[in-house]
């Protein structure tokens, strides 16, 4: 991900780090993050900001979440309830997009099919369990400007939402079936853009008016991981088998593709507004390396 100052952040799927790129200098530095659990794998997924530009971290099998002050470039670790805590605890995503509204942050585990919300003053933590008894599974999690939590059933084919006040529970089934939405993101006019991992499609839902719209992507097996919508109307999208990547004008429902200079493995996926055109941001899983695509039209 591009901060306001145009810096990379990235986390690391294997390695204890978070990782500062600046794409005018072209320096790199690793920031150490602490561990919460000797002998269980290293490495985190998720990375996300706060309202203050801080970054947080979901940090997988050493469970819980870490949140990086970008000013003093000191670490906050957040971890899991002793109660709460067990053997294949993972946090894979966190959802701190607007936890300053009533200071409690969100966090996933994918093990329980559930989602933590930790009141981050005293420290007390509930798990919600959306599709206990069900089918499902909640993945990519974001959280709305009162800070209800939404996300997306990567198990099935919904998008969730978990109010914030009433705890309420409501679930929004895709028109694709089985379309397994896997990551995104909502925006400031609260809608969520995202990918159907299974559906071979990408969607928007606009949780005002509670309508969806989807667009199938060309080719087949393309597998969409990850969907980003830039300020000019393109939504961006990577295929985790494909190593392509998709440029779709939402008004003329034209697609551009682009072809990656080497295998990736796409899976999150990120654009730049900041620049003129916007910049396509992808991390290498596989190739320890950051693609920045810059469109020449």
């Amino acid at each position: 991900m591009v901060d306001a100052d145009g810096i990379v952040w990235h986390s690391d799927f294997s390695g204890q780090i978070l990782g500062r790129f600046d794409p005018k200098t072209l320096a790199h530095k690793s920031f150490e993050v602490p561990l919460q659990r000797e002998g269980w794998p290293t490495g985190a997924l998720d990375l996300e900001a706060d309202p203050q530009g801080n970054l947080w971290l979901g940090l997988m099998f050493q469970h819980g979440a870490a949140k990086f002050d970008r000013k003093t470039e000191q670490f906050q670790m957040i971890r899991l309830p002793d109660d709460m805590l067990k053997p294949d605890s993972q946090q894979a995503m966190v959802g701190p997009q607007n936890w300053t509204v009533d200071n409690k942050l969100w966090m996933q585990d994918p093990a329980r099919r559930g989602i933590y919300r930790r009141d981050m003053t005293t420290g007390a933590t509930e798990l919600f369990e959306p599709f206990k008894g069900r089918a499902g599974s909640p993945y990519s999690i974001f959280s709305d400007r009162q800070n209800n939590i939404w996300f997306l059933d990567f198990g099935g084919e919904n998008i969730g939402k978990i109010d914030a006040k009433s705890g309420q529970l409501t679930l929004y089934p895709t028109p694709t079936k089985r379309s397994r939405p896997r990551r995104g993101r909502i925006d400031e006019q609260g809608r969520i853009w995202f990918a159907e991992f299974a559906g071979e499609r990408i969607g928007m839902f606009d949780t005002r008016t509670e309508k969806f719209k989807e667009w199938e992507v060309p080719g087949k097996l393309f597998a969409p991981y990850d969907a980003a919508f830039d300020k000019n109307g393109n939504l961006w999208t990577g295929g985790m088998n494909a190593d392509r990547i998709l440029r779709l004008n939402i008004e003329t429902g034209k697609f551009t593709e682009y072809q990656l200079p080497h295998n990736t493995n796409v899976r999150r996926v990120f654009v730049d507004n900041n620049t003129t055109p916007p910049t396509f941001w992808v991390g290498n899983n596989h190739g320890a390396a950051l693609i920045r695509l810059e469109p020449q039209d």
